[in-house]
This record gives structure tokens, C-alpha cells and sequence, in this order.
């Protein structure tokens, strides 16, 4: 790559990023006459317009939007190139690290893993985002910095670490009228439930073993967060499908019932997800191991031949 094609592609960068030549221009600290001309020769090399009018903003094309993750991958791989090395000192570290995760996971892991990154970095900021359909993407755009969570076909260049393994369970509230000793299959069937929906999409695990089995459920309330979900069963005659360690954590205090599915649910495995572009990175490398060490001492349980996806309807990484 020549001198010149460096600036190109910081150029494109600062396009593809800001969508906009007024405000590319400004991060570059260069006019906008000359990010206009690098957009008409970025043009013609790309035989492609990758910024289009669209009333008073621009928006990017297809062959921008494909481009956009590769260029931005691209150019903080050039930005290391140059950065001096330093010995890495967690209690100097001074970044914002975005986490995409389940209030499950904020659960089991959070008060731990926030603990032993405080007392070892201070200076750390945590921001956690729920998760979405979209995680894959915004990992690979640099919106987020790891995820943690249940996924369908990532994209190959992501790596993945399982980090623990749970199952599943039923809870009813413990003065149920219809629930005592056990939850039928003829029961559970009848009852309305309450579904857990992180990336808010109907159907799911329970479904598909259902509709195997020429039967159906009425979902009556879904939701995206566990607690809540939980918070509801323990309020109304509904019951939840829920993972056992959240439930069997607050069954006290809510008052709870846990029942064993009346299905054959397989044990399933959550893990941490990050870009490539990480695994140098000694800051991010530390937070992971922090992470991995978090997970190892939860409560030491481990399900064999936990599945990494569940449902065949899971959205992510499509």
C-alpha cells in the first residue's frame, strides 16, 4: 500500500463513518472543496457513488454500507502500526468499553466481574447495551466491544469463548390454584405464559419442542428482561420457562415454585464474543480474562453437551 492510499482510505473511513462530506472534512481538519474531490476519485475507483442525496442528508450505498466495517477494521489496524508499545497497567487504564449483554448475565456476573475490574482499573467505564438482532454488526462496526449471550451463526471471523452453561426450568408462584406437586405436559400447555424475548422476537426453543410435538402455548406477555418476567410469574397464575440459576436465586424472595419441564430441554451454553481485531489488544485481552475468570467461579456447575444455539428461529448473525 502506497503513501497515497493510506489517505484514501482514511478518507473513505471518515465518509463511510460521518456520511456527510461537511463533517468528514472536519474530522480530517481539511476542507470540504478537497474531501469533494477524494469522493469524486473514491468514486470512479470504487465505479460505485457510495454517497447519495437523500433530501438534505446523504445516505450511504449498498457497496458503502459492505464497505464500511472492512474500512473502519482497516484503518485501526494502521492506527496500531504507529502507536508506541507500552507495558500494559490495568490501574492506568483509562477507556470506555461497551458490553452487550442479558440482564441475566448483569445477574449472575455483573456485581463480580464489576468488583474485580474496579478494584484492578478504576478508571474503567462500563456502558451495557441489552442484546439485539444486530450485535454482530455492531461488533463488527466498533459500536460495541463484547457480547455475552446464546448465538445463532455468528459471522466467521468472530471469535467466541463459552463462558458457563445452564438449564432450564419452570417457576409458578408457590399459592398457584391449578400447579402442586407437578407441572404436567397437558397442564403447562393450558396455562398462558410468560415468555423471556431479549431480541424481541416471538417463538423460540419451547415453541419449536411444542410444535414437534403438534401442540402450541399461548404466550400472553413477552418481554425482554428476565428479572421482570420473573417479577410477573410471581403476580399472576402464568408461568415462565426460565433459566434454573437466575430462578432458583430469587424463588425466595419472590416467592416462587420450580418445577422440572414437562419437555426434554438440552442444557445450553452462554459465551463472550469479540472481533479479531481485539486479540492483541492488551486492554481488551485483560477485560476478557477478567470475565473468564468471573465465569469459572459462579458456582462451579457444568452441563455436558450444552448447545451453543437453541432455536432454529434465532435471528443473529443473519
Amino acid at each position: 500500500m502506497e503513501a497515497n492510499d493510506l489517505a484514501a482510505l482514511n478518507t473513505l473511513d471518515a465518509l463511510l463513518q460521518e456520511a456527510s462530506v461537511t463533517r468528514a472534512a472536519r474530522r480530517l481538519g481539511v476542507s470540504a472543496p478537497a474531501v469533494s474531490h477524494a469522493l469524486s476519485r473514491l468514486r470512479e475507483r470504487f465505479d460505485d457513488p457510495l454517497l447519495v442525496r437523500a433530501g438534505r442528508s446523504m445516505v450511504l450505498t449498498p457497496r458503502a454500507e459492505q464497505l464500511r466495517p472492512l474500512v473502519r477494521d482497516a484503518m485501526q489496524v494502521a492506527d496500531r502500526v504507529f502507536e508506541v508499545p507500552v507495558d500494559f497497567e490495568p490501574a492506568r487504564l483509562e477507556r470506555r468499553f461497551v458490553l452487550s449483554v442479558s440482564d441475566y448475565v448483569l445477574s449472575v456476573l455483573g456485581a463480580d466481574l464489576d468488583a474485580r475490574l474496579t478494584d484492578a482499573a478504576p478508571m474503567i467505564d462500563l456502558a451495557i447495551l441489552p442484546n439485539a438482532i444486530d450485535d454482530a454488526e455492531k461488533l463488527r462496526s466498533g459500536e460495541t466491544d463484547l457480547l455475552v449471550g446464546i448465538y445463532g451463526d455468528l459471522p466467521p471471523e468472530l471469535r467466541t469463548r463459552p463462558l458457563i452453561t445452564d438449564r432450564f426450568v419452570c417457576v409458578v408462584r408457590a399459592d398457584h390454584p391449578k400447579v402442586r406437586r407437578t407441572l404436567s405436559l397437558d397442564r403447562f400447555v393450558a396455562m398462558e405464559h410468560v415468555q423471556i424475548a431479549p431480541r424481541g422476537r416471538p417463538g423460540g426453543y419451547v415453541d419449536e419442542l411444542l410444535d414437534e410435538r403438534g401442540l402450541s402455548r399461548r404466550v400472553a406477555r413477552a418481554v425482554p428482561y428476565f428479572n421482570v418476567a420473573l417479577e410477573m410469574t410471581a403476580r399472576s397464575d402464568r408461568v415462565l420457562t426460565v433459566s434454573e440459576r437466575i430462578a432458583r436465586a430469587v424463588a425466595p424472595r419472590l416467592n416462587l415454585k420450580v418445577f422440572e419441564p414437562p419437555l426434554p430441554m438440552e442444557p445450553f451454553a452462554l459465551s463472550m464474543v469479540w472481533h479479531p481485531r481485539f486479540d492483541a489488544d492488551p486492554a481488551h485481552r485483560w477485560v476478557r480474562e477478567r470475565l473468564l475468570d468471573v465465569s469459572r467461579h459462579v458456582d462451579g456447575l457444568q452441563h455436558k453437551s450444552a448447545r451453543r444455539r437453541l432455536s432454529r428461529s434465532d435471528p443473529t448473525g443473519r
